[in-house]
Parts: C-alpha cells; structure tokens; sequence
C-alpha cells in the first residue's frame, strides 16, 4: 500500500496529483524534475493536470527515483498498471536471433564468403525488412546465417576487402537491432548497436559510421540516455561527410542533423531541435526527385514526416496534427515506416482525446505492416489504455486490435 505519510494527499489521490503533490514536496519546478528525467517542463505540466496519461514503467521509476521515492505505489497509489501495456511479447525466432549473437567462433571459417557475395544478401534482406507486411519474420531466417558469414568475412579478409565485409557487418548488426527492438531482450539492442558501430569504424567509412550512428541515437534516445553524448556523436559524424559530392552523402548529412534535431526535441529544447531540422530539411531539398537512402531510407519525406515525432515529444500534439495535414503515408518508400508513422499519427490524436481517429489510423498501421503495429509499445499503451471503454463506434476495432498486440486471448 501507499506510504502517504502527510494529510496533504489523500489514499485515494490519483497519479496527477501524488506527482504533482511530491513534486513540490521535493522542493523542484516542473523544469526541473522534466530536465532530471529527459523531459521538458509542459510534459510534466500535462502528467500533472491529467492531459497526458500514466507513462510507462520505466519512466515512472525515473520519477519516483527523481523525486526521492523508495517505493513506486506512492506514486500511483490505488491506479492500476495494466501490464500488458508496459511489457513486450516475443518473435517466435527471439531465441535462435539471440543464440546467433552470443556465440563466438574463433577458428577460420572453411569458404568464407565473399564480400560482394555477401552485399548482395545484406541488400536483400533490406529489401525484404522494408516491403514485407511481416518484416521480422521475413529476415528472421536469414540473420543467423548472415551474422556467422559477415564475422567469418572479416576475420579471412584484409585491406579493402576487410573493410567492405566490415561495413556489411555493421549492416547485419543493425537489422538485428530492429528485428530485437520493442521485444524483451534490451541487452541484445544495446549489443547490436555496439558492435554496429565497432564494424562500421573497422570499415573506416563515415557513410557506415553515419548509419550506425543513427541507429545508435536510436538506442539512448529510447532510453532516455546520453543526450549531450548522442548528440556530439551525430555533429561529429556530419563534419566527417561531405554532402556536396553526392546524393547519399547528402541525405546521410540530413540524416546526421535529424537525429541532433530528436534528440533535442527528446528533451524539451525547441529552438535547437527546429534549428537542426531545418538544417537536415535543406539538405534533402536538395536531393534528387524521389530520392531515399537505399536501406536507411532517409529522404525529403523522412524529415518531414519525423517533424511529427518531434511536434508529440515536445508535447505539441495539436502541430503534430497540423504537421501530418501535409504529409501523404503512402509516399514513404518502406512498410514499416509508413507503419510506425501511422501510429505516431494516431498518438498525436489520441493526445488530443479523439480516439475514433487513433483506432481509425491504427488499423491501418497493421494493414501495411502487421509486424511494426505487433511490436509497437505506443500502440500497446493506447490500446490497453481504451480496451476498457473503447469508444461505441469502434468498439469492435479496439477488441481486435488488442488480439493483435497480444493484450487479450
């Protein structure tokens, strides 16, 4: 039970006001505990007036280790946790993934395989990640192997032939990170990140640095983690680029600046967050008609549509809404993008309190990639968050969205 060891805050207080009443208790601004926990102060503001609701486990630990708590339930006293909001199911293909990544062969491989053969398969699977309504089993079967041949590649190989094998096995490594993001195995994102970036500056090649970089700003942005550090990693990995020489430089400089530019937004600073987005904005402008990154994907429309994800961190659903008015899903090149921009879409209105319209985006977020939606802990929150008393009209949705995300039998 509840320790409220004060008559300021009744036992049947709810989240809002125990945060909003130890807040003040610990003697902090809203600025304060936001800056503490990677947050800004209107964040705190819409927890503590009920706007945005219970955040998600990790994030109420941050709080009450924040606010000097011992014990969560002073926190949220009697609200429930529903916990399949705050949990991950699992690929049926986790365990041969994970087995893949923790073995270690150090004897030389019989034929290793040659690193063209070897970009011809890294190029495939991307291509399979990106158009696939199942992506993660889509490449499931074809990471383990990968991952033993690249190792083997780089270990038999020298010079140029070294590095072009390093940078398809930092390649490998990141679509291990997305097959093992949002499922119950944090080690293993933190693991693939690493040794991306470790094979990536084996390569010496700052476009493979770039693309690791990215995907580790990805991991810390997540976690809430390493802001000032995630930030000189992506300035520095632009300054190494050379954007006027072409294309792919190009949208690998844009990508560099979008990710300074989440990473502010991540943390409540407005004006370097839109400083850094237009700067990633000019560069895409300038790329050709159509363009994206081959397996990156970064291209005019990616800055666009991550303006989105930055408008909701910054707790601005409203322009986030305002922002998507203008952004057309089917013109990103990749399902699952389209996807997890199709969520982001329907948080922004959920925020804004019409859930008809969330489930409406929601469903078509599962029909263009069924694996992104399953594997989505925005979508799993607003779900659960509904499935109680889902709205009459969709009522029926909500039911089979959550079968979809495991939240029911």
């Amino acid at each position: 039970m509840p320790n409220n060891n004060s008559a300021g805050l009744a036992p049947d207080a709810p989240f809002a006001r125990r945060l909003a009443y130890y807040r003040k208790r610990a003697g902090k601004s809203r600025a304060v505990l936001g800056g503490l926990v990677g947050r800004s102060d209107s964040w705190v503001k819409g927890l503590e007036t009920g706007r945005l609701s219970l955040p998600r486990l990790p994030m109420l630990i941050r709080l009450a280790d924040a606010l000097g708590l011992d014990d969560l339930a002073d926190l949220v006293g009697d609200q429930r946790l529903p916990r399949a909001a705050y949990t991950k199911h699992a690929h049926e293909s986790l365990d041969e993934v994970r087995s893949s990544l923790a073995t270690y062969p150090v004897g030389d491989a019989d034929a290793p395989v040659p690193a063209s053969v070897l970009a011809g398969r890294v190029e495939q699977a991307w291509r399979l990640w990106h158009t696939e309504k199942h992506e993660r089993g889509a490449v499931a079967g074809r990471l383990p192997g990968l991952i033993t041949d690249a190792r083997a590649a780089v270990r038999a190989a020298s010079g140029s032939e070294r590095r072009e094998a390093s940078r398809q096995l930092a390649q490998v490594y990141h679509l291990a990170q997305l097959f093992t993001t949002f499922q119950p195995a944090p080690e293993l994102v933190y693991l693939t990140s690493d040794r991306a970036m470790h094979a990536a500056t084996d390569a010496d090649d700052p476009a493979a640095i770039a693309g690791a970089a990215w995907y580790l700003n990805h991991v810390w942005r997540d976690a809430g983690e390493a802001a000032d550090a995630r930030v000189e990693l992506a300035r520095d990995v632009a300054g190494m680029l050379r954007p006027e020489t072409d294309a792919r430089q190009r949208s690998l400089f844009s990508l560099m600046h979008l990710a300074i530019a989440l990473s502010h937004a991540k943390v409540g600073r407005e004006g370097d967050a839109w400083r850094h987005h237009d700067e990633a904005d000019r560069a895409a402008r300038r790329l050709p008609p159509g363009y994206a990154h081959p397996w990156l994907m970064i291209g005019r429309g990616m800055v666009d549509h991550y303006a989105v994800t930055m408008y909701l961190d910054l707790q601005k659903p409203g322009m986030a809404l305002r922002a998507a008015s203008k952004i057309d899903p089917a013109a990103i090149p990749s399902r699952t993008r389209q996807s997890r921009y199709l969520v982001e879409v329907a948080r922004a209105h959920h925020r804004e309190g019409d859930n008809v319209a969330a489930v409406h985006l929601m469903r078509k977020a599962e029909g263009i990639s069924a694996d992104t939606f399953a594997f989505s802990l925005f979508a799993r929150s607003m779900v659960a968050e509904m499935l109680p008393n889902p709205p009459a009209t969709v009522a029926d949705d909500v039911r089979d969205l959550a079968r979809s995300l495991a939240l029911i039998v």
